[in-house]
């Protein structure tokens, strides 16, 4: 069954820094795209970052780009997000989640990945 467990999240200052992880498990990260997207209250989910190794490609929303770098460690099975310079209008619930290797290419089209994690918060507040 395939799985997606967020980690990471949590409580920090503006321009403080947070690393979320994504562990997949029962499928390979090499085939696939995974990706980041976050929900705030009242808001719509929004695709943050995506990065996809059998494709070579990689996404960024404009809101965070210079900001967050994703990456992957293949032999972890496990996606990275690192989120630096955060900003209170980053608080948002992040998810993982994962689809075909050629999805990342949809950029900020890609709306409906396959497999979803469960969340983690990410509250940026003084």
């Amino acid at each position: 069954q395939v799985q997606l467990v967020e980690s990471g999240g949590g409580l920090v200052q503006p321009g403080g820094s947070l690393r979320l992880s994504c562990a997949a498990s029962a499928f390979t990260l090499d085939y696939y795209t995974i990706g980041w997207f976050r929900q705030a209250p009242g808001k719509e989910r929004e695709g943050v970052s995506c990065i996809s190794s059998a494709d070579v490609s990689t996404y960024y929303a404009d809101s965070v780009k210079g900001r967050f770098t994703i990456s992957g460690d293949n032999a972890k099975n496990t996606v990275y997000l690192q989120m630096n310079s955060l900003k209170p209008e980053d608080t948002a619930v992040y998810y993982c989640a994962a689809d075909s290797s050629l999805a990342c290419r949809l950029g900020s089209s890609w709306r409906a990945p396959r497999y979803w994690g469960q969340g983690t918060q990410v509250t940026v507040s003084s």
